[in-house]
This record gives C-alpha cells, sequence and structure tokens, in this order.
C-alpha cells in the first residue's frame, strides 16, 4: 500500500505536544491543526502510532474528500468508494460525522446518507450487507463535512485512546488519560528526584507520569483485551502488528530512579487510586497515601508537583474554593523551595488566589472547558 494519510486528533492546546510525539517515533512532514497533527506513512506507522501516543484521542486514516453541496451528491460521492476494500458484508459498521459551515448542517442526517452509501457499494460488490451498531462495530468510520466538503476517513483507534484499561474506577470530575499525559509532558519530568500529585483523586496523573519514566507504551494495556479499530480492518497486518508490540514490550525499563507519591484528603479516592495503579502493574513505582495537601512537607530538593485542582463546575461553588487555592499557594512559596509546580484548572478566576506569578502559562480545552495549565518555578 502506498503512503497513507493520517489526522491524529487531541484537545485543543495539545497539539504541539502530539506533534513532539509524533516527531519521536521518526514521523515526519507533521502538519498541525486545531484540534490534532496531519502526517503521512505506512501501516506500519499507524500502528506505531495507536501503540506509542500519549496524548492522542484518536488516528484517523482519510480514504476520500469530495464536494458535498447536496444529501444526493453526499450520497453518490461516498459511494464510489471500495468500502469492501477495509469492510465485509459480515462485519458491523457505525459512522460518526460532525458538519460546519455547510449546506448539510445535520450531522445524525448526513451519517446516515454515508452509511446507505457504503452498504449499498458492499451489497452491490458481495450480494450482501453489513450491519449497523453504534455502539460496538468492528469498524468505525468518521466523516468530517466543512465548507461542502466531506472527508471520509476510517477510525483505526476503536475505542478512544485514553481508555488505556487501567482506570477501573474513577473520583468526581477526573481528567482524561491523554490529558493528564499532556501535564506530565508539559513538566518535562526526567524521571529523577520526586513527582508528587498532593491532591491526586483516581492516580490518573501519576501512572502517566510512571509509564512515560518506564518508557511503556500506553496502548501496551489495551493489547489482548481491548482490540483497536484497525485490528478488524481487511488486510490486517497480524505478523507486523505482533513485531511491533514484542518491540515494545522490550523496551520497558525495570525501574524508575525518582519517586512517585500521591497523597488525597478522601480515604474513598486513596483507595480507588491504589486500585487504579494496581491495574497499571504499577504498585511498585507509585506509593499512596491519605494526606492533606495542607500538611504537604516535601522532602528532597529537587522535583515535580502536579495536580489537578477543583474548580467549582461540580463540585459546588466556586468561591468556596478561594481558601484552597489561596492555602495551595502559600504552601508552594513556603514549603517547596527547589520544586517546580504544574497546577490545572478550569476556573480562569480562582487560579488569581494562588497569589503566586506563573512562569508559564498553558491554555488547554478539557471538553467544552477552557483550562489553565500553570507552571511556577519555586526558587
Amino acid at each position: 500500500m502506498p503512503s497513507a494519510r493520517f489526522f491524529a486528533t487531541s484537545p485543543k492546546g495539545v497539539e504541539s505536544i502530539l506533534a513532539k510525539e509524533l516527531k519521536a517515533l521518526g514521523i515526519e512532514n507533521l502538519k498541525t491543526a486545531g484540534g490534532g497533527v496531519h502526517f503521512e506513512g505506512s501501516m506500519e506507522t499507524l500502528y506505531r502510532a495507536n501503540l506509542w501516543l500519549r496524548t492522542a484521542n484518536r488516528v484517523l486514516m482519510q480514504l476520500a474528500e469530495f464536494p458535498c453541496p447536496t444529501p444526493q451528491i453526499l450520497y453518490q460521492n461516498a459511494r464510489q468508494y471500495r468500502w469492501n476494500d477495509w469492510i465485509s458484508a459480515q462485519q458491523t459498521l457505525a459512522v460518526d460525522c460532525n458538519c460546519r459551515n455547510s449546506a448539510i448542517n445535520h450531522s445524525h442526517f448526513a451519517a446516515l446518507k454515508i452509511k446507505d452509501a457504503i452498504v449499498d457499494q458492499i451489497r452491490d460488490s458481495t450480494g450482501s450487507r453489513p450491519n449497523v451498531d453504534v455502539r460496538n462495530p468492528n469498524v468505525r468510520v468518521n466523516a468530517h463535512i466543512a465548507n461542502d466538503r466531506c472527508v471520509l476517513s476510517l477510525d483505526s483507534s476503536g475505542d478512544g485512546l485514553h481508555m488505556r484499561g487501567y482506570r477501573r474506577q474513577a473520583t468526581e470530575a477526573p481528567i482524561r488519560e491523554t490529558l493528564a499525559a499532556a501535564i506530565v509532558e508539559l513538566a518535562d519530568w526526567n524521571s529523577e528526584g520526586f513527582f508528587i500529585d498532593p491532591m491526586c483523586g483516581s492516580g490518573t496523573i501519576l501512572i502517566e507520569a510512571a509509564l512515560k519514566a518506564l518508557n511503556y507504551a500506553p496502548g501496551l494495556l489495551r493489547v489482548g483485551s481491548r482490540s483497536f479499530g484497525f485490528q478488524q480492518w481487511r488486510g490486517f497486518d497480524q505478523q507486523c502488528w505482533d513485531e511491533i508490540v514484542s518491540e515494545a514490550r522490550n523496551q520497558v525499563r525495570e525501574r524508575i530512579p525518582g519517586r512517585l507519591l500521591g497523597y488525597d484528603l478522601s480515604r474513598a479516592a486513596v483507595g480507588i487510586a491504589k486500585n487504579n495503579v494496581s491495574t497499571a502493574g504499577l504498585t511498585s513505582h507509585i506509593r499512596l497515601s491519605r494526606g492533606d495537601v495542607f500538611n504537604l512537607h516535601p522532602s528532597g530538593h529537587t522535583g515535580i508537583i502536579a495536580c489537578n485542582l477543583p474548580f467549582g463546575e461540580r463540585s459546588g461553588d466556586a468561591e468556596a474554593l478561594v481558601p484552597l487555592y489561596k492555602g495551595v499557594g502559600d504552601i508552594l512559596k513556603q514549603r517547596c523551595t527547589g520544586y517546580k509546580a504544574y497546577l490545572f484548572s478550569g476556573n480562569l478566576k480562582l487560579v488569581k488566589s494562588i497569589g503566586l506569578r506563573p512562569s508559564r502559562r498553558f491554555a488547554v480545552q478539557n471538553g467544552p472547558i477552557e483550562c489553565r495549565l500553570l507552571e511556577y518555578k519555586l526558587y
């Protein structure tokens, strides 16, 4: 197969980090766009991207692009593609679609037209047609319609790449694994010294930090239990995939030079975090215990402090959190000299209560919420 075109999606604000990850995999000719990164490569490139990318939500493989000024033209152009090269009549499929700035402005209607085109084309070629399964399809098709043009892609990831498989339970308002990985990447921890999350919740940031420090490909956690989308495609190269997985397993480090510590005031949260850490196979690398952020006295002279601060979206009145933010700022200033702190929050007013001047600010979209990751160098 000639070089294919791919698009790795990410939260807005994370695109540059994702591009850095792709470059580290040896992938060139990257083009950053809003919500992701375009790149090219072989099927082996696609397999590696799904296995190794920490901050990508999904990896799409572009199949066709064409004008779609009317529903009928959308149907006709979608039907011209050789869908049975990728989907058999015995498989199930689903079509996801989003529309903007186009005459076709109803995503569900557009998805139905594309679905009809796919099943009609396969039925014409084989005499039978695939069924639709919107919840757990074998093959997922992605359609992006903008300015009366449609881009059709296959979703190579299946379940979103944030679904590593280790988070069986979660505390209130957790951040996605991919966003936690982005925080770890921005913190640029060198795996030495301390990495502390004083409000660890379900342990996601600590787990992502440990996986990176161990050079553990996040996709390894779902190999064998949670299939990737490309494994259902016709022409899937099992031997190539097995070699990539084996290579990744051989690159996992045995130990982390530094120490990962997590605390939470909630006894239930600590229990959930311990279960998640255990599921990820990281119990020997992460130490968790019950503790109040106001009692934080980090030992050692260097390290990272990172946490996802509550911001009132689900936990109640944001004004009630002002003392927490002010207290965290005081603790960082008084007790954490020599550390760098990374505080993530979705309330741009509350972060002013921290009372410290951040050395850097990163704007990151967490679902519909505009958030900030604030870096503080604590001299």
